[in-house]
């Protein structure tokens, strides 16, 4: 980038051109940086390097003008205004569509501009300054003499060690082990002071250099041929009667040109013949699987046979085939697939709005096994053959198999996918395909809401009521949510699906503000499952607390198996034991970081924190009194596993949650083995419980059910109905009828009774009764404020802070709180809590923004969670 040497020398004459940039840095609004003479003005969109501090970052332009006369500070600011140092995209890198879009989330949510159009872009797309840390002679000394003592001493004597280290890798080195369990980057309290202490008093250097680049295109090495290598592979000049076509001359070139190739090695010319037939070149690679080693092109290249040049290499997520998505090998037979009455009249309803080519949400309620899928292909095969762009958001990873496939089947190569799942390098390039407009149907995730797609006409939003489409850090956006807004701004259809709606959808609908189409029979006419409901006071009085299995459930298990039929069990809870507890003195062994147990993970040997990553060895004595009477109290998914391998020491049992799924592609493998009928019982948590489709399932067991029911949240009702209603439509989803028992301490809670009778609409209007009487949502907007600090005392008194502020507005929102948050410790600092409740939406935003922006440092250390899904 050889415009960064010369962009800060710039001439600055004549008109100043000022734009607005967004960086993406926690609570950092726009800032206004001076194009300097030379570069032309970028459009919206374009990244840009530019100087923060003593960095060097990118940035994305959001807005550009010109002034005169030139002036020397920013309008809004007074601070000097600085030099753009280097313009990386001559086209805008983000549509305009998806940077409107994403600067909505960043007002909606609260958040810097910085944060939301990062969550829209690819990998790759950022470049910025790393730190380079050395130790000087003067710093070797001064090391050499013990000085000077605590965390800048340990600085140096790392160094001393080391030639030089990035800033990162010295919070590694000098870090705890504690804080290093804190997740990928150590935490190390007052690093960055005394990273500056040190470069002030001369103890150590710090370069700054430029890390990442504008294209991550993957290349490989690939030959051609010349012109020589053309003719030196050309025919004789023979018709193909054998008549002569050339005369004196062309015979005296072919006995040249025969004499050369008699020059070959055998090799060379196979190679030669080999790329006759590739006018666009073959990889060097795929000519060595043919046995031509680089060496013999290299010879070839020499002679100026070949040329050989670097070319461009997509990232197939799908590979040469797809199969590695496919979950069954047995070709497609959706085409044949006749659609129940109810599905024709539901498809014609959404067709009908989709040729509107206006806004339009409509909320898709339909039972388990109802075909909703089939009605997505359908519509996005109408919207495609109207030229229209498809988005398809699917809540979990796990999910996107499936659905890719069914897709993949009817579109073929059309179909691009994002989630986290995959490398960045084949996120990189599937963005960039679609960026380029070569694919025009996207499934992902919640962050695929954010795909460069043009002329959007209709969004596909499955399994709308899941949590997961909530992102749990900056920007707490939430995708269906943003996926609305992204329809609204292109005019689009929107289709929300769900067996189970959540309260929100669910009033719009009955409000007016969405279509509501109702599915209400599985397809084939094919029958609900039957629930049987099994009291666990009555097993545990029976056979003792730590019983897994229920009588019934073990029974008809056992039956299953015998008959060779396939079954779920489900617990939403890995690890394990829940806790090691003390008989002595009543302790359990907890994170040093958070207020929660650790969870015993038999396979790996080790007690993990499931909020921060800490994890240590099993404890073996009591940390509290060190007495040696330690016990394992409580299950999980691995517990369960364990239990159902003893009690069926025959049967095929496999596990499906983050522990066992942390390698790429091993939930895909895991789906696609269960699917093939080699997993007899597949145990997991929520996991397994949404959106799947194995028809040979006609068993669903859930193990605690009711164990989200006493999270001090006032969704966990909510949430317990939708779990329970969605793994038990996963049995009997094929020709065989399927069964569920559930598992409960409180059968005669009403999500779990409505559950059993997978009724919804009951579950609501009961639900509905209780969100009125407490003022929860749907029926108001609400705000969850976390403030943390290094002491409880201390989050408590800055809570304080934010309480007072925005009390002083005169407003009809409320402001309950504080009080220490429901996990008041975690991540190694303390929490106290606060919400905002009321029907204004954009009034309780704009007093939030108001007391933060008048409070800096209390904005640091302030989380906001706009419409927040739990309140933990």
């Amino acid at each position: 980038m050889s415009a960064i040497c010369c962009a800060g020398k710039a001439a600055r004459e004549g008109v100043s051109r000022l734009v607005a940039i967004a960086i993406p840095v926690p609570s950092l609004g726009p800032l206004t940086y001076r194009i300097p003479q030379g570069f032309d003005v970028p459009r919206r969109g374009t990244r840009v390097l530019v100087p923060l501090g003593t960095r060097v970052m990118t940035g994305i332009v959001l807005d550009s003008h010109d002034v005169a006369p030139v002036r020397d500070r920013a309008p809004e600011s007074g601070e000097t205004v600085k030099d753009v140092i280097d313009v990386l995209d001559e086209e805008p890198f983000l549509p305009g569509d998806v940077l409107d879009l994403a600067l909505w989330t960043a007002d909606y949510y609260l958040c810097a501009p910085g944060e939301a159009i990062a969550a829209a872009m690819p990998p790759f797309a950022w470049i910025e300054s790393e730190r380079r840390i050395s130790i000087t002679p003067a710093g070797s000394e001064r090391a050499n003499l013990g000085e000077p003592g605590g965390i800048r001493g340990a600085i140096l004597e790392v160094l001393r060690r080391r030639e030089s280290l990035s800033a990162s890798g010295v919070a590694n080195a000098v870090a705890t082990p504690q804080q290093k369990r804190r997740g990928g980057v150590a935490v190390v309290p007052r690093l960055h002071w005394a990273i500056r202490s040190l470069e002030d008093a001369g103890w150590i250097s710090v370069e700054r250099s430029l890390k990442g680049t504008t294209a991550a295109f993957k290349t490989c090495r690939i030959a051609r041929l010349t012109a020589g290598g053309h003719e030196m592979t050309a025919p004789d000049g023979n018709d193909e009667s054998g008549a002569e076509v050339g005369g004196a001359a062309e015979d005296h070139e072919n006995r040249l040109r025969n004499r050369a190739s008699r020059r070959l090695t055998p090799r060379q010319r196979g190679a030669l013949d080999i790329l006759r037939g590739a006018p666009e070149g073959v990889p060097l690679s795929a000519l060595a699987e043919q046995g031509y080693s680089p060496d013999t092109v290299d010879r070839l290249a020499a002679r100026g046979l070949v040329l050989i040049e670097r070319a461009k290499v997509e990232r197939d997520p799908f590979g040469a085939s797809g199969a590695a998505w496919r979950l069954n090998s047995s070709a497609s037979n959706r085409g044949s697939l006749v659609l129940t009455t109810e599905q024709q009249a539901a498809l014609k309803r959404l067709i009908l709005a989709l040729a509107r080519r206006t806004f339009h949400v409509a909320l898709l309620h339909g039972v388990t096994g109802s075909g909703k899928t089939e009605l997505y292909l359908r519509l996005a095969q109408a919207a495609r053959a109207r030229g229209d762009a498809v988005l398809v958001l699917v809540p979990e990873i796990a999910l996107t198999p499936a659905v890719v496939t069914v897709f993949r089947d009817a579109f073929g190569e059309d179909v691009a996918v994002q989630h986290s799942g995959l490398s960045d390098g084949e996120r990189h390039d599937q963005w960039q395909r679609v960026r380029r407009g070569e694919v025009h149907i996207v499934i992902g995730t919640r962050s695929a809401v954010f795909a460069p797609l043009g002329s959007l006409g209709l969004v596909i939003v499955d399994e709308e009521h899941d949590a997961s489409y909530k992102q749990e850090e900056n920007p707490r956006y939430h995708g269906r949510d943003v996926a609305v807004m992204r329809a609204k701004a292109a005019g689009a259809l929107v289709v929300l699906g769900s067996a189970t709606p959540s309260l929100e959808s669910y009033q719009n609908a009955l409000r007016g503000r969405y279509e509501l189409t109702v599915l209400e029979r599985r397809v084939l006419d094919r029958p609900l499952p039957s629930v049987q409901i099994v009291n666990m006071r009555e097993e545990y009085a029976a056979a003792g607390p730590d019983l897994v299995l229920s009588r019934a459930l073990e029974a008809a298990l056992g039956q299953q198996l015998e008959r060779g039929e396939q079954a779920l069990v489900l617990l939403n809870r890995r690890g394990f034991a829940t806790s090691v507890f003390c008989r002595q003195c009543g302790g359990t062994s907890e994170c040093p970081n958070c207020s929660v147990s650790l969870v015993v993970h038999r396979a790996a040997r080790r007690a993990t924190c499931h909020y921060c990553n800490y994890s240590t060895s099993i404890p073996r004595t009591c940390p509290v009194c060190a007495g040696p009477y330690l016990e394992q109290i409580g299950f999980g998914t691995e517990r369960v596993q364990a239990e159902l391998e003893a009690r069926f020491p025959g049967a095929r049992v496999s596990r499906l949650d983050r522990d066992v799924i942390r390698r790429r592609g091993a939930a895909i493998a895991l789906l696609r083995r269960f699917a093939a009928r080699e997993v007899d019982v597949l145990v997991g948590t929520q996991m397994i419980a949404k959106g799947h489709d194995f028809p040979g399932v006609t068993l669903v067991g859930v193990i605690s059910a009711d164990v989200g029911l006493g999270l001090a949240d006032f969704r966990a009702a909510e949430r317990t109905f939708q779990l329970l209603t969605q793994v038990i439509g996963r049995a009997g989803r094929g020709e065989l009828p399927g069964g569920a028992i559930v598992q409960t301490l409180y059968p005669e809670h009403y999500g779990i009774r409505h559950a059993y009778h997978q009724d919804y609409r009951a579950f609501f209007e009961e639900e509905m009764r209780f969100r009125a009487a407490m003022r929860y949502p749907p029926l108001v907007a609400l705000v969850n404020a976390i403030v943390r600090n290094r002491t409880p005392g201390d989050a408590l008194h800055s809570a304080n802070q934010l309480v007072h502020a925005l009390r002083a507005e005169k407003s009809s929102f409320r402001v309950l709180g504080p009080a220490p948050a429901p996990l008041p410790r975690l991540r190694g600092e303390y929490r106290a809590q606060l919400f905002v409740k009321g029907t204004r939406r954009a009034a309780m935003r704009s007093a939030l923004r108001q007391a933060l922006a008048d409070e800096r440092e209390l904005a640091r250390r302030v989380t906001i969670d706009v419409d927040p899904l739990s309140v933990l």
